[in-house]
């Protein structure tokens, strides 16, 4: 079994799960149309800047991360002070501002709400968080991660 698999189906936030202080959640969020603005290395760069910045984790911590030509996954643990949705809707908002100036464009960034899968309690995050940041070499962008510039653990 894929370790993907063992913590449930993706599904769509309508319905945010209710998620206690430190538990982790698998969060993707694509760009509007799903475009691929984020292949423009100087575009990723600010959205990763945007997404990173210690006022919009709150008390949440990102665990692991990966930055694909049209969407982003995050494996973010969900801190005391906000619930999940307002943390991912404030990494949305900061990295919209900053890749929306670099694309000299206007309007929204991203698509409406995101997919969440939480991370069973049983299952090592560590081997979801590895498995988040392989997936460029999964969908065959890049030979071995050492090749895709976009992406980060917390335990490195």
């Amino acid at each position: 079994m894929h370790v993907g698999d063992r913590f449930g189906p993706w599904r769509p936030a309508t319905k945010p799960l209710a998620l206690e202080a430190g538990r982790a959640c698998h969060v993707s969020v694509f760009l509007r149309g799903r475009q691929p603005w984020l292949a423009d290395f100087h575009v990723a760069c600010e959205v990763v800047r945007g997404f990173r910045q210690p006022q919009v984790l709150g008390d949440a911590c990102l665990l692991a991360w990966v930055l694909m030509p049209d969407h982003v996954q995050w494996l973010i643990e969900v801190g005391d002070s906000a619930p999940l949705e307002k943390t991912v809707a404030r990494m949305k908002s900061a990295s919209a501002v900053l890749a929306n100036r670099m694309l000299a464009r206007a309007g929204p960034l991203w698509e409406p709400g995101y997919q969440q899968r939480l991370v069973d309690p049983l299952v090592d995050v560590r081997a979801v968080a590895r498995a988040v940041v392989a997936h460029p070499v999964r969908a065959g962008l890049v030979a071995g991660l050492g090749d895709h510039p976009f992406w980060d653990l917390a335990w490195l």
